[in-house]
């Protein structure tokens, strides 16, 4: 007889044919990482030679295989009927006593003699199939105590090899059912139901973006994470300011949790069910941010060690508090992908927005929508269909490999749906809340992917393009290409184009999206005299002790992603540039606004930075920064001062952002200027002694060099950045740069739209253009054909 069972001090990668994939991992990590801090919990694995031996002293090898030849495989139709009699099978057969002698001495060894609380996994093994993951196949059994439950669950796994989806899923995958053979693991018990769990990638999944590791967590058991039964906590950190023991920790979203899925008996057997979240704690992040660099360090460590981007699983033990990883497996979609080829979509028109939700993918699918509330109702989805349901589970995996698109109600972005889309290529718009009730049955959709983390679902067929995009034929010019950007949420696809970084980082995005408070009315909220806005921003900050820091934390983890996204290219980020009738759109804006008749020359720019009005708005955006460079440790990032009137000004802004933990020169920080108004061109000189580089707004210098305000629909024609006095301003501008020796660019619509403007900055001698996204690739080209010329 040979092995039948073996414990994790004796397991390794290498025995992936004996114990599966996930035993075989969970043994590798037991003994190679617990050296370096990573906590596993430690149990035992039944073999695959344990399995087969079961299946031949019961004698029924040969009728599992007879009975899987009747299988119909032209339509699966009597799947659910060849299911039930294999499972029947095996749950009917005997463990024979040595095997059961075997479990019960491993699982008495793992508890010092105690009957001790366990988790049984299933773990698929296949001799000639070490990449098959098997993954969400088979049964797990939680919370199992005492030997009788314990040899149960084995036989309840053994039979989980003949679930009516791992049946399919081996038929869909070309593997022959009598060569797959089923280890259980028992592993000590992570009581995460008083607490909570979730999953990892060592990689963003959306992008494929590769320093970024990515956790999300929900209270209790982590099974509501994979069913997407509740929209999860999510954390993004940042690897190579992670190796440098920084706060790396760039993005945190809080999720709705609304359920925690607990333990409940039933029958003497254990089962769960899904309670309430109490509200207190469904405004609290699951993990205090030690625990997520935590758990983060140990991915970093997973990933190392295995050489590849992982997917793991993590739990937290409620009664002792410690934290444990209880999987590991190779990430599968995006390791193969070619980053050199980019298939980019894009809308060519506006359609009725139905409802928005987590985008997985980055596709644009228009087809009929068809709402299944169970999978009984499978007959109705037609290949193509997208499908529209609450949430899925793997049952639903033959579903979603024929539908067009998934859109479900519930689920964040490692939900069962989302992990299934993504690995299927389809676009999927996960956690909706409401696409079973807004969207019609048979009505035909637009779902649209192709706009960053937030996927939108439009009423009709919308008109969109399609471009298969080589950047490897893409070479970059001598002078630098960047990139205009404001919207943190596309920052990890955009990285993957050729780039030379960003050129400006217009923060209004972020804090008229992701904040939505003017920055005055959080520094002093006690004088808000309206009891609505007073509302508004207790309800927007009520997570934050300070009403300060809810400003500094969300602008700075906007800044952040899109610093980590270009590390460690520079990251040139514009402070604040609303006018005064902008800013007063904010939450709590209008009583700390001037009306103003001419807001463009009005009080804008620098001219706020020192006054008493914005003093104190201005400090958070600075405290922001700070924390961006020297907490996170993303000090590619540098500042840019708009609409800086004077040289005194410029010296008082310099002096202010000092105040405010934003040293100039200090761990290498450099503070540029935009070039914007003709004084800053006539004193070129001047201010070069005061800032670091410049950065032409060719807008704001064609308004103020021509006299024509720019958000004039009457003066829009006159409007020109080619005219020659323009032009000259910019000429004088670079020429003043140059001479002083310090870098400036130029940000503007002109070099991508004109070639002839493209040539003519080439031939002053700009260092760097920054284009918008959509510009950038047709930019590359006209800055290619200029420097051709220019030789």
């Amino acid at each position: 007889m040979g092995v039948l069972i073996k414990k994790f001090k004796d397991i390794s990668i290498a025995d992936i044919p004996q114990v599966g994939g996930k035993n075989a991992s969970l043994g590798e990590m037991y003994n190679e990482l617990s050296s370096e801090g990573v906590m596993v919990p430690d149990g035992f694995a039944t073999t695959a030679e344990a399995f087969w031996l079961f299946l031949r002293e019961n004698e029924i090898e040969k009728t599992l295989e007879d009975l899987l030849k009747e299988l119909n495989r032209e339509d699966f139709s009597n799947l659910q009927e060849i299911g039930p009699k294999a499972r029947k099978l095996i749950l009917e057969a005997d463990l024979s006593e040595i095997f059961q002698q075997e479990i019960i001495e491993a699982y008495r060894d793992l508890g010092d003699d105690h009957e001790i609380e366990v988790a049984v996994r299933s773990s698929a093994t296949a001799e000639d199939l070490p990449d098959a993951s098997f993954a969400g196949q088979h049964d797990t059994y939680l919370n199992i105590m005492g030997n009788e439950a314990l040899l149960r669950s084995v036989k309840e796994c053994f039979s989980s090899l003949y679930t009516d989806r791992a049946i399919k899923y081996r038929e869909d995958k070309g593997f022959k059912h009598h060569d797959i053979a089923l280890s259980v693991g028992v592993q000590k018990m992570v009581r995460s139901d008083k607490a909570c769990s979730g999953v990892g990638f060592t990689i963003e999944p959306e992008s494929g973006f590769k320093d970024i590791i990515q956790l999300s967590g929900v209270y209790g058991l982590g099974e509501n994470i994979v069913q997407g039964t509740v929209n999860p906590d999510e954390f993004y950190v940042f690897k190579p300011t992670l190796q440098q023991d920084k706060n790396a920790i760039v993005q945190k979203k809080l999720g709705s949790k609304e359920k925690t899925m607990v333990y409940a008996e039933s029958n003497g057997h254990v089962s769960t069910t899904n309670i309430a979240t109490e509200i207190s704690k469904q405004t609290r992040f699951v993990l205090l941010d030690e625990e997520v660099i935590t758990l983060a360090k140990w991915a970093l460590v997973i990933e190392n060690h295995y050489e590849k981007a992982m997917d793991i699983e993590w739990a937290k033990d409620g009664i002792t508090n410690e934290l444990f990883i209880t999987q590991a497996r190779p990430e599968t979609v995006h390791h193969s992908k070619d980053k050199n080829i980019y298939i980019e979509f894009k809308l060519k028109e506006k359609g009725e927005l139905l409802l928005s939700g987590n985008a997985i993918g980055s596709k644009i699918a228009v087809g009929p929508a068809r709402i299944l509330h169970s999978t009984k109702d499978s007959h109705k989805l037609q290949k193509g269909d997208f499908l529209i349901t609450d949430t899925t589970s793997p049952d639903w995996d033959p579903l979603l490999k024929i539908a067009g698109a998934v859109i479900t109600n519930r689920g964040g972005r490692t939900s069962h749906a989302a992990i299934v889309a993504r690995e299927l290529g389809v676009p999927a718009v996960v956690g909706t809340n409401l696409a079973t009730q807004k969207i019609k049955d048979g009505e035909l959709i637009t779902v649209s992917c192709a706009d960053g983390n937030t996927g939108s679902v439009y009423k009709g067929a919308l008109k969109f393009e399609e471009k298969e995009i080589d950047f490897s034929s893409i070479k970059l010019p001598k002078t630098e290409a960047k990139f205009i950007l404001s919207d943190p949420e596309r920052a990890f696809q955009l990285s993957f184009y050729p780039n030379n970084g960003i050129g400006l980082l217009r923060m209004e995005f972020i804090i008229t999206h992701m904040i939505k408070i003017h920055p005055m009315a959080l520094a002093k909220f006690e004088e808000i005299k309206d009891p609505g806005v007073k509302k508004s921003i207790e309800e927007l900050t009520q997570n934050y002790s300070k009403k300060e820091d809810y400003f500094i934390d969300q602008l700075s983890q906007g800044i952040a992603v899109m610093a980590a996204a270009f590390y460690p290219k520079e990251v040139i980020v514009r402070m604040s540039d609303f006018k005064s009738n902008e800013y007063a759109n904010l939450i709590g804006g209008k009583q700390f606004e001037p009306k103003e008749e001419n807001p463009m020359l009005g009080f804008r720019g620098a001219a706020r930075y020192y006054s008493d009005l914005y003093r104190e708005g201005f400090a958070l955006e600075c405290k922001a920064i700070s924390k961006v460079r020297e907490e996170m440790g993303l000090i590619n990032v540098k500042v840019m001062i708009p609409f800086c009137r004077t040289l005194e000004e410029g010296k008082k802004v310099i002096e202010i952002m000092a105040k405010n933990k934003l040293v100039q020169g200090e761990n290498g920080l450099e503070v540029y200027m935009m070039v914007e108004i003709p004084s800053n061109v006539i004193l070129a000189e001047e201010f070069a002694k005061i800032f670091d580089g410049f950065s032409i707004g060719s807008n704001d210098l064609t308004q103020l060099t021509l006299g024509i305000d720019r958000d004039s629909e009457l003066m829009a024609s006159h409007f020109d950045e080619n005219d020659p006095a323009a032009k000259k301003m910019i000429a004088q501008a670079i020429q003043k740069a140059n001479e002083a020796g310090l870098k400036i660019g130029l940000c503007g619509q002109a070099p991508s739209d004109f070639p002839e403007f493209a040539s003519f900055l080439v031939k002053e001698g700009i260092s760097s253009i920054s284009f918008n996204p959509d510009a950038l690739l047709k930019g590359i080209d006209n800055i290619n054909k200029a420097e051709a010329l220019k030789k």
